[in-house]
């Protein structure tokens, strides 16, 4: 395809859920609500964490970035999608959506490697609680969170600039409520090997990594616990690690689902519903888990909220 095809490329067209107009009252009002919840309840979490200096802790330093991270993951594709149900339009630029594509991978893929750091946290209190203060130093903590931070941009600015590459023809409406990497390269005319090579490649680096780092600290915590004699200390040892479960089992299995769902009914509309789960449900729930899951969690919050 000639460059200057390409060139005159200037947006994109999100087709979103519906295009039914009785709908989008309900859909604005519906995600809205969704993301208000999310912002704030996400919010809370870092004010909680950051005004008790009992939560000064590397347990509660990478819940803070969790949830900064979901904070920024979910404003990267809501307020635009609410801005188009407004205005009744379904554009983005082409700017805008590389833009958008990047700063989505990035803040997926950071919250993937948090959440392995957190195992990685939990394993060394249970399984190592009298070294637990040398590991976990705030010099390592520091470090284990810009990593994060670094792999996160890398894979999203690799991923992203492979885009711009591409051509594109007149065909340029993505079935998708945001810039989903997969349907914008599928749009394009010309060739997509190495685009699709590099995100083949990633997602399984960016899951097969973090996924067995998660199961071998969660393996070496399930011994640690069946080895404790006492009722109240295995409890007490499960409970630490209850919230982060959770947490796990909701970003892991609604991304899983997404990707078993797309690939059973390929169908772009149910791709782009069940993308929701993985989208705004989990980092909407996530703040709920940890607070209501959390003993120390409720005291700072009470004391942040009512001044107690």
């Amino acid at each position: 395809m000639k460059l200057d095809n390409q060139t005159q490329l200037s947006e994109f067209l999100l087709l979103g859920f519906s295009d039914d107009p009785a709908l989008q009252p309900f859909l604005f009002g519906l995600f809205l609500s969704m993301y208000l919840i999310t912002e704030c309840g996400n919010l809370l979490i870092i004010m909680a964490i950051l005004s008790d200096p009992q939560l000064h802790t590397p347990m509660y330093l990478f819940l803070a970035n969790l949830s900064f991270s979901d904070i920024c993951f979910t404003s990267t594709t809501i307020p635009k999608m609410l801005v188009n149900i407004h205005t009744q339009s379904r554009a983005i630029s082409y700017e805008g959506c590389i833009t958008q594509m990047f700063c989505f991978i990035m803040f997926a893929t950071l919250d993937d490697f948090l959440l392995t750091v957190m195992a990685y946290d939990r394993f060394v209190a249970i399984c190592h609680p009298l070294h637990y203060t040398v590991i976990m130093n705030s010099h390592f903590c520091v470090q284990l969170i810009l990593l994060c931070w670094v792999i996160g941009v890398l894979n999203g600015l690799m991923l992203s600039l492979l885009v711009l590459r591409l051509s594109f023809c007149t065909h340029l409406e993505i079935p998708h409520f945001f810039c989903e990497i997969n349907e914008v390269v599928h749009r394009a005319c010309s060739d997509t090997f190495l685009n699709d090579l590099m995100v083949y490649i990633a997602t399984v680096l960016l899951l097969v990594v973090p996924v067995s780092g998660i199961l071998y600290s969660y393996s070496k915590i399930a011994s640690s616990i069946r080895a404790i004699s006492s009722k109240q200390g295995k409890y007490k040892a499960f409970s630490t690690c209850a919230s982060h479960l959770l947490t796990l089992s909701l970003f892991y299995g609604t991304s899983i689902g997404v990707y078993l769902s797309s690939s059973a009914a390929p169908s772009s509309a149910s791709t782009a519903a069940a993308s929701v789960m993985y989208t705004v449900v989990t980092p909407m729930l996530n703040p709920f888990i940890y607070s209501l899951r959390n003993t120390d969690m409720k005291r700072a919050l009470k004391r942040l909220l009512f001044h107690k």
